[in-house]
């Protein structure tokens, strides 16, 4: 298949894409709670006769079906917002669309992720007669708190894939660069939570208490030495300690403090180590300062790094330089999070950063922030790479 044809097809369904990004963004609807967004989707992609099929409350799939024997692959969009209120402003000035929801908004990308799911939904429909096998479109529902993937992941299972795509703009990258390195691209996630109890009494007499604020901030100071010599040096692990919680009152000290936060790893058995060590310092301080200290059962593994198939990365980097001269970097790697990880358990996967960051128009704000924005023009790139990829995978082309 000419790759002219492509190119000129992703231009063609440029438009439509961006007023999609528009549309969406303006009406998010946080984790599990996406019904107005699937059933928009759905209307969309009833213009293509796709057979759809419910995973989860408001997570979905679409088959196209060829009508020729072939492989199967899986292209994947998440489609919740985030439980944050929108500033109106990036980095440098207004944004182009404003959520219209209060109490919701698309501060990590999911927006462009659908957009970028339906521009090429559009352009393989078009190319269908000359492909073989079967695409299924996965929406999946409430990524950011796993609400819908593991009945997702049970679906597809039932589907013989033989390879799951992914995208995720990246405000990190400059607009139109895409990355689709192998090995590791995204963290492992571990949640860490704790209480350290004490004694209660009057802030006049500490002596009569046990105060778990001291012993708590005693760990914590432990944990930073810990970390330099006992973690693994060439195999960087975050510790992101988010929130700790003790007393509100001035006068009384209080019977314990929580601590919450995360550690971020690319090797999941550094992360375990990791954990082994927060829970020995910290118990072992709080027991010195006469305190106990709980970890709840929170305290676990979420989810494993994104390990890109290194099959796929080598056909995906040859599909991007054959279609996007000069698009292609490499050497990416994100501390973020992804449920994607958990379709490895269906067929080998492929996460693509695609890059939507441009100075000049403000939109290079961390992900998850208020002021996060992203540069449409990025989109295009996006929608190529996954068509691009689609049809070689299908087709076995280079």
């Amino acid at each position: 298949m000419k790759k002219t044809k492509i190119v000129d097809l992703v231009e063609s369904v440029d438009p439509y894409v961006r007023e999609t990004r528009g549309y969406l963004h303006q009406y998010p609807e946080i984790s599990a709670e996406e019904f107005q967004t699937a059933e928009w989707l759905k209307k969309e992609i009833s213009q293509y006769g796709l057979v759809v099929e419910q995973a989860s409350k408001t997570g979905f799939i679409a088959t196209l079906d060829t009508g020729k024997p072939g492989k199967t692959v899986g292209l994947r969009a998440d489609i919740d917002a985030l439980p944050v209120n929108e500033s109106e402003i990036n980095m440098v000035g207004p944004k182009k669309w404003l959520s219209k929801n209060p109490g919701a908004a698309h501060m990590c990308g999911h927006d462009g992720h659908m957009a970028i799911l339906l521009g090429s939904m559009r352009v393989l429909d078009r190319l269908k007669d000359q492909l073989t096998g079967k695409i299924i479109f996965i929406f999946e529902e409430g990524e950011e708190i796993s609400s819908g993937i593991d009945e997702m992941v049970s679906l597809l299972q039932t589907k013989q894939l033989d390879a799951v795509y992914g995208t995720h703009v990246t405000s990190f990258m400059p607009t139109g660069k895409v990355s689709v390195d192998p090995g590791p691209v995204m963290a492992g996630g571990i949640l860490v939570e704790f209480d350290v109890f004490g004694k209660s009494g009057h802030g006049s007499r500490p002596d009569l208490s046990i105060n778990p604020l001291f012993a708590t901030a005693q760990a914590l100071a432990g944990l930073t030495s810990a970390w330099s010599n006992q973690i693994d040096v060439s195999k960087t692990v975050t510790l992101g300690l988010t929130q700790i919680h003790g007393g509100n009152v001035n006068n009384i000290i209080p019977d314990s403090v929580f601590v919450g936060g995360s550690v971020r790893c690319f090797d999941a058995a550094e992360g375990e180590k990791a954990v082994n060590v927060i829970k020995e310092v910290v118990t072992h301080t709080a027991r010195a300062h006469l305190c106990e200290a709980k970890f709840r059962e929170t305290t676990r593994i979420v989810s494993e790094p994104v390990i890109n198939d290194a099959e796929l990365s080598n056909l995906a980097k040859k599909a991007i330089a054959s279609s996007m001269p000069d698009s292609l970097i490499e050497d990416q790697q994100w501390y973020a999070s992804e449920s994607f990880t958990k379709y490895a358990q269906v067929a080998p996967i492929l996460f693509a950063f695609c890059g939507v960051g441009n100075e000049g128009l403000g939109t290079t704000a961390e992900h998850h922030n208020e002021h996060f924005d992203l540069d449409e023009d990025g989109l295009k790139a996006g929608v190529n790479a996954t068509v691009n990829f689609a049809v070689d995978f299908l087709l076995n082309e280079e």
